[in-house]
């Protein structure tokens, strides 16, 4: 009768492994592991599975002998447990250079454009069959999406974290004031009155507002500022101020890849400093795959801190 697949384990192919190999119960028990009589246990379970005694006394007294059955076995076991080996490997090894993952990262405009003009030449050099996405993340759904791997990992700010998620800081960040060169106004520092007297552009990442938090600080200070221009992206923003005399407040790792047209300025008001997270699924925590991908991340923001 055809024996099921279900019947063996890997406990029983290596234990017939180490006796094909030396047919001792004593010294195949030592290379295992276990007792003598766990093995022999073993070795009675296939004896019954494979309806043939396996190993018989030798003459001498001394071991056993394998049986016609059992060494017609060996060379199909060994290829056997090679590819099993192979199997487990491949399951816990990572090369980047040779796989084609497609990897997925969910941020907003703002952290995306802060990572991901170091992070994708890095990416390409070290995974150069592989692919990269930036999406905008559903903030309500994102534990989901990291869960179901629709999603790799999730740049967000601390709140917008959950439990089955671990987290680790990206990096705080700072704002700074951007005007094009040569702007009228000169290049001394920035007062409070010709801030509030400029026309600002702003970025509305959800569209068309034309109020944020620098708006929010100066309200708490009694004043207001003039926002002419509101746009979705921050990409269109450096393209913006360079042909405008709009000045715009924006985060300095962002602005910094820019100082070749634009001037910088610390703005003339206190703006709360911000902070960017690192999110991912907490069944993702030892794939080798993700640990490379969430190291190139850590590794691109702690780099951008110290420029």
């Amino acid at each position: 009768m055809a024996q099921r697949i279900s019947d063996f384990d890997v406990g029983l192919l290596v234990t017939l492994d180490a006796l094909l190999k030396d047919p001792n119960v004593t010294h195949a028990a030592d290379r295992l592991n276990i007792t003598q009589s766990a093995l022999s246990a073993r070795l009675t379970r296939m004896r019954t599975l494979l309806n043939d005694p396996l190993f018989v006394p030798a003459a001498s007294g001394r071991g056993m002998v394998a049986t016609p059955h059992a060494s017609s076995l060996q060379p199909e076991l060994t290829r056997l447990l090679e590819r099993f080996n192979d199997f487990v490997n491949t399951a816990h090894l990572f090369d980047p250079m040779t796989t084609r993952r497609v990897f997925r990262i969910a941020a907003t405009d703002n952290p995306a454009a802060i990572l991901a003009p170091d992070l994708i030449p890095l990416f390409q050099a070290q995974a150069p069959l592989a692919k990269i996405a930036f999406t905008l993340p559903n903030k309500a759904l994102i534990a989901e999406h990291l869960e179901q791997g629709d999603v790799d990992l999730f740049v967000g700010a601390a709140e917008d974290g959950s439990a089955e998620l671990i987290g680790q800081t990206l990096f705080q960040e700072e704002f700074l004031t951007a005007q094009r060169r040569n702007h009228p106004r000169g290049t001394k520092p920035l007062t409070i009155e010709e801030f509030c007297d400029a026309q600002h552009l702003l970025i509305s990442t959800t569209g068309g507002h034309f109020s944020g938090m620098i708006d929010d600080a100066l309200a708490e200070m009694g004043l207001e500022r003039r926002v002419s221009v509101s746009i979705q992206s921050y990409a269109l923003a450096p393209l913006v101020l360079s042909n405008t005399d709009c000045i715009c407040t924006l985060p300095r790792r962002f602005l910094k890849r820019f100082e070749d047209t634009l001037d910088l300025f610390p703005p003339p008001l206190p703006v709360s400093v911000f902070g960017m997270n690192l999110f991912w699924h907490t069944r993702m925590r030892t794939d080798p795959a993700h640990m490379w991908l969430r190291k190139m991340v850590l590794q691109v923001a702690k780099n951008s801190t110290s420029q």
